[in-house]
């Protein structure tokens, strides 16, 4: 591990990455062994290995798994539903199972067909849809926290991409923890912000955890995989340079950057009259319209 100055044997370093993993909990006061934590699984290395590693740390922690209906019969969706399901039964872990085609109707390519925000790629619709059922099964199963497998290569090409475009409110909003600031609100939390992606492939590698290689097919030529790209031909050439790029972000923050500016989203936040989750939207929230919009509309459960 150039960035680090560091080379670890397998022992070792299946010591090292939870400890570090713990060490950056305390740091940003995500939880304690007091919270109930609910981590958003994929199928993929991050969620995967981020469960087993709270689980070892000793938190009281289940998963939840949306199933997304991607790509037909023997689909990327299907192979990441049945190792999440493999993960948590050789554990003895819960693991809550959300289908959007049986709660909603379609799956999610279809949905996206059928708005306008999913006329080039499902990505938006995809994880509009995801917070809502993140946030909804937190909510009714009464976890405080909500953790997310984002490690810092995807910290970084998001940060780069909102610098790069300079986007304030997404930049406002950066951090490894986002408070609730609303009833109905879950904490959510990025234990692996400072974790390269490298390294998360180690772990799950040698921890012998199985998960699904590939990524969303519909995430082909995004602009996500761009950035990391331009920033993985940087770290080559710099080691640490990924890890340099958002600590020194994080600092700025801490010492008054964007400190002048509220975030109004926060401030005028009200129940969604259909499904109750908190929204600044007047009336509905945006994925209640979204379904409103449907053809043949379910029932919202």
């Amino acid at each position: 591990m150039r960035q680090h100055k560091l080379a670890l044997c397998q022992e070792h370093f299946l010591d090292w990455l939870p400890s570090q993993v713990q060490r950056f909990i305390e740091k940003y006061k995500m939880f304690d062994h007091q919270d109930r934590i609910l981590v958003a699984v994929s199928g993929g290395k991050d969620s995967l290995s981020l469960w087993d590693i709270l689980w070892r740390l000793g938190y009281q922690v289940d998963g939840l798994y949306i199933g997304l209906g991607i790509n037909g019969e023997i689909s990327y969706s299907d192979q990441s539903h049945d190792l999440a399901e493999r993960f948590a039964s050789e554990r003895g872990l819960r693991l809550h199972v959300i289908d959007v085609q049986d709660s909603y109707g379609v799956s999610i390519p279809e949905l996206a067909l059928q708005t306008t925000r999913g006329m080039n790629k499902p990505c938006a619709v995809c994880g509009m849809t995801k917070r809502h059922i993140m946030n909804r099964i937190a909510r009714d199963e009464g976890y405080s926290v909500l953790a997310t497998g984002h490690n810092l290569d995807d910290e970084a090409a998001a940060l780069f991409g909102n610098t790069l475009n300079w986007i304030p409110g997404y930049l406002v909003r950066q951090w490894p923890v986002l408070e609730a600031h609303h009833p109905g609100l879950a904490r959510k939390v990025k234990p692996l912000c400072r974790i390269y992606e490298r390294e998360m492939a180690a772990y799950a590698v040698l921890s012998g955890i199985e998960y699904v290689y590939d990524e969303c097919p519909h995430a082909v030529g995004s602009k996500t995989i761009y950035y990391k790209e331009l920033l993985n031909q940087l770290e080559m050439d710099q080691p640490g340079a990924k890890l340099s790029f958002y600590l020194s972000f994080l600092q700025a923050k801490e010492n008054g950057l964007f400190a002048p500016q509220a975030d109004p989203g926060f401030e005028r936040l009200h129940e969604c009259p259909s499904c109750g989750q908190p929204t600044s939207n007047d009336g509905e929230c945006a994925f209640c319209r979204m379904i409103d919009r449907l053809p043949l509309k379910s029932q919202l459960p």
